[in-house]
């Protein structure tokens, strides 16, 4: 009879103790947002993540019927912003916008948060393919005879970038390492400069970001593009995939984070929202006249596609004995 008794009231606790959780996440769900969001973007107002942030924070607005404002917090090549929503209280009311460079700064620098444990992801807002071009005044059509070239003529040619530890310069390391090739490293700070100085001869080969770049391409001699498929724009160009290189798989992303502690209640109405928001039509032709391709996977898609490209990146960067020295 005690033992019936002490079973009975077990199972009760242990049901009690069930509904009392499924309560608390039901409660989280139904009162969030309570307060205003923040999108914090780590980066300077007026790019693409900026662009971005403020066309999801203002669907967000219109249908949640709470304010939702874009913090910029430039700094430290992102880690400032990012950090910043790592610490936050985890409630989801501070978001961060963020972008690959998260997960690539992990193996190029001491961090104060760690970009896989310390954040929950939510889905890719949009994703950035990226284009190798050549210089327009070489004497070459496509990669094969750009690599002849470069190795015929040793310490002549270069490759530019957005800066030291950037996709750019990560996927022109690769470039040398799989192709035994010689190109100087040139740095640049941003897009523009970059774009100049390809035009002007100055550099004989680059990664361009395609979101950031896509009026400027026509300009150059493009020799193949990253991922798995070519783009619906550019379909005359082959993925480098198709050219036997291998690594190129990953596409820059932009994508949204909440800090890892949120109640799980709360990331899924996020989520929720935010994979309905990159279905609407409007949303979606904004983000492809940009010359990105539209996110909104689920949580777990995303979270796969975080910890894959950070493993891939970090593989890279010691290969090539990629440091910011």
């Amino acid at each position: 009879m005690t033992k019936t008794f002490t079973r009975r009231m077990a199972v009760a606790s242990l049901s009690l103790a069930l509904l009392g959780a499924g309560t608390a996440q039901a409660q989280a769900q139904t009162a969030y947002p309570s307060q205003p969001i923040k999108f914090i973007v780590p980066y300077p107002a007026g790019g693409a993540t900026d662009v971005l942030a403020r066309m999801v924070a203002q669907k967000m607005q219109d249908s949640w019927q709470q304010t939702v404002v874009v913090e910029n917090k430039p700094g430290a090549g992102g880690t400032i912003g990012n950090n910043l929503v790592a610490k936050a209280p985890a409630d989801g009311h501070t978001v961060l916008f963020g972008i690959v460079a998260l997960v690539q700064q992990m193996t190029l620098m001491k961090l104060p948060y760690d970009p896989i444990k310390d954040f929950a992801p939510i889905s890719r807002v949009a994703i950035s393919p990226s284009v190798l071009a050549a210089a327009p005044n070489l004497p070459i059509n496509n990669l094969p005879e750009f690599i002849k070239l470069v190795k015929a003529e040793p310490g002549k040619h270069s490759i530019g970038s957005y800066g030291p530890g950037t996709s750019a310069h990560l996927q022109g390391a690769l470039l040398n390492l799989q192709s035994g090739l010689d190109l100087t490293h040139v740095p640049y700070q941003g897009g523009a400069p970059l774009v100049t100085a390809m035009m002007g001869g100055q550099l004989s080969s680059a990664f361009f970001d395609a979101g950031s770049s896509k009026q400027h391409l026509p300009k150059f001699k493009l020799l193949g593009v990253t991922g798995t498929e070519r783009l619906s724009w550019l379909p005359n160009v082959p993925t480098l995939k198709e050219q036997g290189l291998n690594s190129y798989e990953p596409m820059g992303w932009f994508g949204l984070f909440l800090p890892a502690a949120t109640p799980k209640a709360v990331v899924d109405k996020f989520s929720a929202e935010t994979q309905r928001i990159l279905k609407l039509p409007d949303v979606r032709e904004k983000i492809e006249a940009m010359g990105l391709i539209p996110g909104g996977e689920s949580i777990e898609n995303f979270a796969k596609v975080v910890k894959s490209d950070a493993d891939i990146y970090a593989r890279i960067i010691r290969d090539a004995k990629i440091t910011l020295n």
